[in-house]
């Protein structure tokens, strides 16, 4: 059973989200609900027992962004996505860095925002397919930056071992593309998809889908 918390300062949305996950009730359970970072901090210290946070960016008081990086300093363990209706760069990438697994907007469907819920569970991360090659280029620009030099040109072309369906799978990532949306494509099954993923953090020594995109293009195993 997934347990999990919301923080969300909107009544309206935070009843709105609750009923779309309230679909997933034989697979989760919502803990509570707090109007802001400093309220969900305070629940935090009696309900410890938390897998995942959905959090909003703009509260009152404690935004997402702060508590997001509270949370992940006091609980580590707590997996965080970001849920909210801004894809600005800047927030993206302050949300990403302060230790969130994902970046989805408030209009996802109830089914595409419990998939990402059971993607951070296993340990990737996940985000919106709209903002995907923002982050991607948002961290590819963090990586190039190193004393005024561009450094994937001195970067050695390395395949890591991967398969060629690994690659593929990595092409798929790339374009922001969900578990049953690269399955669809590549005619194999969403738990093969999730092994191929595996099998790829444990070869390129990463930890989620963003640093494997990331490490790939800067190896040239992807464009």
């Amino acid at each position: 059973m997934i347990k999990i918390a919301i923080a969300e300062d909107n009544k309206i949305i935070a009843r709105t989200l609750k009923e779309k996950l309230n679909q997933f009730a034989d697979e989760s359970e919502i803990k509570f609900i707090a109007k802001n970072g400093f309220e969900l901090l305070e629940k935090l210290k009696s309900e410890k027992n938390i897998d995942v946070i959905l959090m909003d960016i703009e509260m009152p008081e404690m935004d997402g962004i702060r508590a997001t990086f509270e949370v992940k300093n006091l609980y580590p363990q707590i997996k965080i996505l970001i849920l909210t209706v801004f894809d600005d760069d800047d927030k993206i990438f302050q949300a990403i860095q302060n230790g969130a697994s994902g970046y989805l907007l408030k209009e996802e469907s109830p089914e595409t925002i419990f998939n990402a819920i059971r993607v951070v569970m296993e340990g990737g991360a996940t985000m919106s397919p709209s903002i995907a090659s923002k982050i991607l280029n948002l961290m590819r620009r963090s990586e190039l930056k190193s004393d005024g030099e561009t450094q994937p040109q001195n970067v050695p072309f390395e395949t890591f071992d991967l398969s060629q369906r690994e690659i593929e799978v990595l092409e798929k990532v790339k374009q922001g593309k969900d578990h049953k949306k690269i399955a669809d494509e590549l005619f194999i099954s969403p738990s093969t998809v999730r092994k191929h993923l595996e099998n790829i953090y444990l070869k390129l020594q990463v930890h989620n889908k963003m640093e494997a995109v990331q490490k790939a293009i800067a190896h040239r195993i992807i464009k």
